[in-house]
């Protein structure tokens, strides 16, 4: 467990950020099954934007547990900080500052990792948030934004002095995408220079990397992002091993199919019919890696186009999944 703010996390294992994946329903889920904290999607910090069908989707936290962490992403101090009082007065009590993103699409428009490059500019912008609203201000970044260029301990330092209230690390340059080992090392060196909590991310898919992890780096927590795809039960484990040094039984059949129909529905209702069936794909697609081998399951519901004909084939194929184990 660890604090941000007056916030009280209770579980070390945290959901990341993702676009595209993070959304309401999904981070609901998460922390039905064991997230101590979810993150937002990243939002941009151009609120003139904000009436988009996308960007009013990523503000909707009606029925969210606390605290509500949105993530705010843009290159200019003005900006980022408007963005913020905006994202507190659509329910944010803790705003995160996106310095992690390696997507050319965000790394073009000098957001995401490529703030690295500028720490006057960082500094900037960490002090024109944290003064401009009254909850917590955390940072994402990486290490740096080549393996020649490793800042991320300089801008710790930084981001703690100007207020920022906990750190998450990705542990890779800007320059290496998701490729290469991850550097724990860089991690490790960051936690014993700052004071405030440190959040430890990249590559992390099991309860025992989780614990080697916290046990090398001797960070607060852990950040989940992919693995968590179609694996929301995997907070959990990781929870449930890193206090007990026991396993958790995984989920049943039964229980994977529980946990798919909510998703499914929770999608259904959050974005409507026609987005909801098409939202439903990609994560029926992580959700069936481990049980659909052949891929003809995935196939097929990728073309179906209502909410009963992809419930019906869900429950048809989980069904037969159960009566294998039966007669097994």
């Amino acid at each position: 467990m660890f604090q941000i703010g007056p916030y009280q996390i209770e579980s070390p294992v945290v959901l990341a950020p993702m676009a595209g994946v993070t959304d309401r329903p999904f981070r609901q889920l998460c922390r039905e099954l064991g997230a101590g904290l979810v993150v937002s999607e990243m939002i941009t910090s151009d609120v003139n934007l904000w009436n988009s069908r996308k960007s009013k989707t990523r503000l909707d936290h009606a029925g969210e547990v606390e605290p509500i962490s949105v993530q705010i992403a843009g290159g200019d101090p003005e900006m980022m900080a408007n963005a913020a009082k905006m994202a507190v007065l659509h329910g944010a009590q803790i705003v995160d500052i996106n310095m992690g993103c390696p997507a050319k699409k965000v790394c073009n428009k000098a957001a995401g990792s490529a703030l690295m490059k500028d720490e006057p500019l960082v500094k900037d912008i960490l002090q024109a948030v944290v003064e401009a609203v009254d909850v917590p201000v955390t940072l994402k970044m990486r290490t740096g934004w080549a393996p020649e260029h490793k800042n991320a301990p300089d801008l710790a330092l930084l981001a703690e002095q100007t207020g920022i209230r906990a750190l998450a690390i990705h542990g890779r340059t800007r320059s290496c995408g998701y490729k290469g080992q991850v550097e724990y090392d860089t991690i490790k060196r960051i936690k014993q220079m700052v004071s405030i909590p440190v959040l430890a991310n990249g590559d992390i898919t099991t309860p025992e990397q989780a614990k080697a992890v916290l046990d090398f780096t001797e960070a607060d927590g852990v950040m989940l992002g992919r693995a968590a795809q179609g694996r929301p039960w995997i907070f959990r484990e990781i929870d449930h091993f890193l206090k007990t040094g026991q396993h958790l039984a995984p989920p049943g059949i039964l229980e994977i199919k529980t946990i798919l129909h909510n998703h499914m529905q929770g999608l259904y209702e959050f974005y409507g019919t026609y987005l909801g069936v098409r939202i439903a794909r990609k994560h029926v697609g992580w959700y069936l890696q481990a049980q659909d081998d052949s891929r003809d399951v995935r196939r097929r519901f990728n073309q179906l186009e209502s909410p009963e004909e992809q419930i019906e084939l869900i429950n048809t194929f989980f069904d037969q999944l159960l009566g294998k184990e039966k007669a097994a």
